[in-house]
């Protein structure tokens, strides 16, 4: 099954990605596979911040482990709603969300 995910890139186009939930991608991978532009540089293990992306809708996710919130207390550019994408599975609860990708450090 796929899910419908909206990503608004830096340039403020927003694209509508449909993202299989049975591949165990997350979300940097996501944004990857659709060649947006998240670097992604410690692949995928929280230490990097660049696929940190603001949660722009109420749609359930998974709580922010310890090493995302250590990311974020050092990241730039972080609102309350940030989270990095390589921490958030693509699952069938994500169905509808909408991101925006931060600003590049």
């Amino acid at each position: 099954m796929d899910v419908l995910i909206k990503i608004k890139d830096r340039e403020g186009v927003v694209h509508e990605l449909q993202a299989p939930t049975d591949m165990a991608m997350n979300i940097m991978e996501l944004c990857k596979a659709y060649e947006l532009p998240v670097e992604g540089t410690c692949g995928g293990m929280a230490m990097c911040a660049s696929c940190q992306c603001y949660v722009l809708n109420d749609v359930s996710l998974p709580e922010k482990g310890d090493d995302e919130e250590a990311m974020l207390s050092e990241a730039f550019y972080v609102k309350s709603n940030s989270r990095l994408g390589c921490q958030i599975p693509i699952t069938e609860d994500l169905d509808g969300l909408e991101l925006e990708l931060a600003p590049e450090n």
